[in-house]
């Protein structure tokens, strides 16, 4: 049988395999669109021509203090290329330096470094425009907006309550369970406290939430609500890219929050949606390298789109190197407490944790099929999680799956699996 060498993105690196080209149903890619050639065109053209609001230099007077949020390093927005040309913007609009600020939002994720921020912004941007963590811990950072008609305490940070106007800056992808990435997001659950982001995150375990899924996800729902609840007393402008698996500029969709951000949604489908032909008895999946896969926390993103594309009993290959390994001591004591996923799943319905979520939207997983890892991750650890096995090659992998499906396998590859989201035709 002929082979040909694949490629997958491995940290910093890759990880390749020789395979039989007969037994791949489809190497999962997603189509190709035109790339924004002239970035600075694009993104003035996109703020002063925006969705559903006035244009950006007819809402900022010279003055006015300006708050953007900024992704954290476990989101590709290439912020580095954008926040020059818009603070360029702000300086023709009469805003000083002094009268902006960065906000990173975090979510509940680790503080960021401040070479992190540097790298994020870019050098030149650093130098001159104070920035910030959002903590989702420091609960005297965050003022009281009211709760939502699900519960949820809207606690948001002080830092976005100064502000004249909050420029909502990021990319947008599909999400596991709060259907897309983007949007609201930069503020709830990015610049959330913890007690909002986890009452909020409550509703994954709802059947209703999912990727690619807004009318009727309880997530997604609460979310803009919560969101609307701050936006009653203060004015947010969006600015969302949406990039290829190459992280290049495809489109920006600039303008109100919520307009921009459903027109990005369909675009966003175009982009990274896929159709197969069937399902696989083995997908070999990489989360696209870093960051996508710098731990368990951000591969798991990833599981959730390769298991669209293995059959029930089938095997999954999860190329992710992990180099920060799992990225919650939540998650990983969820597991070595619990066991298995029935126990994890009532625990949540009892009392809702950050990090225990993930045990669930792992375990929940491997009802379907098994989950080989190809990866740096220590190997009782992932073990304690359930995985099927960890190993060092994805040929090392293929020989254990093959074990578990019989030799008359077929193959569906997602080099860019932590992006691309593919469906039965």
């Amino acid at each position: 049988m002929a082979k040909k060498t694949y490629d997958f993105l491995y940290g910093n690196g890759t990880k390749s395999i020789a395979l039989e080209s007969q037994r791949i149903i489809k190497v999962v890619e997603t189509t190709d669109f035109p790339v924004i050639k002239n970035l600075k065109k694009a993104v003035l053209a996109a703020v002063n021509q925006p969705i559903g609001t006035k244009p950006m230099e007819q809402q900022i007077k010279a003055g006015q203090k300006i708050v953007f949020i900024c992704n954290d390093p476990t989101r590709v927005a290439n912020t580095s290329e954008f926040m020059p040309i818009l603070v360029d913007e702000m300086h023709r609009l009469g805003i000083k330096d002094e009268d902006m600020t960065i906000v990173f939002a975090l979510g509940t994720h680790r503080l960021m470094t401040h070479e992190e921020m540097v790298e994020a912004v870019s050098p030149a941007i650093a130098d001159k425009i104070r920035m910030v963590n959002s903590d989702a811990k420091k609960q005297e950072n965050f003022e009281y907006f009211g709760t939502t008609s699900r519960g949820t305490p809207v606690w948001i940070n002080k830092e976005l309550c100064r502000a004249d106007h909050i420029i909502m800056t990021g990319s947008i992808v599909h999400h596991y369970f709060s259907g897309y990435g983007g949007g609201r997001k930069a503020i709830l659950p990015g610049c959330a406290a913890w007690e909002t982001i986890r009452h909020n995150h409550s509703f994954m375990l709802d059947e209703r939430a999912g990727l690619g899924k807004t009318i009727g996800n309880p997530v997604y729902e609460d979310q803009m609500e919560g969101v609307a609840l701050f936006a009653k007393q203060h004015s947010l402008f969006l600015f969302n890219a949406v990039l290829n698996v190459k992280h290049e500029f495809l489109k920006i969709f600039a303008g109100d929050y919520v307009k921009a951000h459903q027109e990005a949604c369909k675009f966003v489908d175009k982009v990274y949606g896929v159709e197969i032909p069937q399902e696989a008895d083995i997908v070999i999946a990489s989360c696209g390298g870093y960051p996508k896969d710098i731990n368990v926390y951000q591969m798991q993103k990833t599981m959730d789109n390769a298991q669209l594309a293995v059959r029930e009993g089938g095997v999954v290959i999860m190329v992710a190197e992990c180099i920060e390994g799992s990225g919650s001591t939540a998650l990983e004591e969820t597991f070595r407490t619990l066991k298995n996923g029935q126990a994890i799943q009532k625990a949540l319905e009892e009392h809702f944790e950050i990090g225990a979520n993930k045990a669930f939207a792992i375990s929940r997983l491997m009802k379907k099929a098994d989950y080989i890892l190809v990866t740096a991750l220590d190997r009782q650890l992932a073990k304690d999680m359930l995985f099927a096995a960890a190993v060092d090659s994805i040929d090392a992998a293929l020989q254990l799956a093959i074990k578990k499906v019989g030799p008359d396998y077929k193959l569906i590859l997602m080099p860019s699996g932590g992006l691309t989201v593919p469906h039965v035709k």
